[in-house]
């Protein structure tokens, strides 16, 4: 009775795996399939953070350009805006006090010379927003600005997992 038992269980396994499984793939309106939420767990935040900088700077390396460093300043300046985006929900230049990037840099103490601000309102990761940003020409000019040194980039991650990533570059 054991070996019956036994065989019929095997059987039923075996045909268990052999069965077709299907993932549920969640569509949005438009048809299209929905983002898959990208989480960053504070454990990821340093990691990030210097994927994004190891990536700019390799772009950058290829065309014989300087590297970037991070700026604290930089850095809080992006991440005051990130989360200013988030509440407006709105992914634009200006802050909720109609601050421009120029406004919030000096606010945050840097003192140097602010060439440009990046935004994006997205569920995608660091390195699909910068591929974005290097997809396009006024976006990648602002990475690869000759005259940069200085590097902030920040985010804020909403619940729901929808990202909003600030990159800053300075001189």
């Amino acid at each position: 009775m054991n070996r019956r038992n036994f065989l019929l269980l095997g059987s039923a396994l075996a045909a268990a795996a052999c069965a077709p499984t299907t993932s549920q793939v969640s569509v949005g309106a438009d048809g299209r399939p929905l983002p898959k939420v990208y989480r960053i767990t504070p454990q990821d935040e340093g990691v990030v953070q210097f994927r994004l900088l190891d990536s700019v700077n390799t772009l950058r390396s290829a065309k014989g350009l300087s590297p970037l460093a991070y700026d604290a300043r930089l850095n809080a300046a992006a991440a005051t805006h990130s989360r200013d985006m988030s509440v407006q929900n709105r992914p634009w230049h200006f802050g909720s006090d109609g601050s421009s990037p120029l406004t919030r840099v000096q606010r945050a103490g840097f003192s140097g010379r602010l060439l440009g601000e990046l935004i994006s309102e997205t569920f995608e990761t660091e390195l699909e927003t910068l591929s974005n940003w290097m997809a396009q020409g006024d976006t990648r000019a602002v990475i690869m600005d000759p005259a940069a040194r200085s590097l902030g980039f920040a985010w804020f991650q909403e619940p729901g997992g929808k990202l909003w990533w600030t990159l800053l570059t300075g001189a």
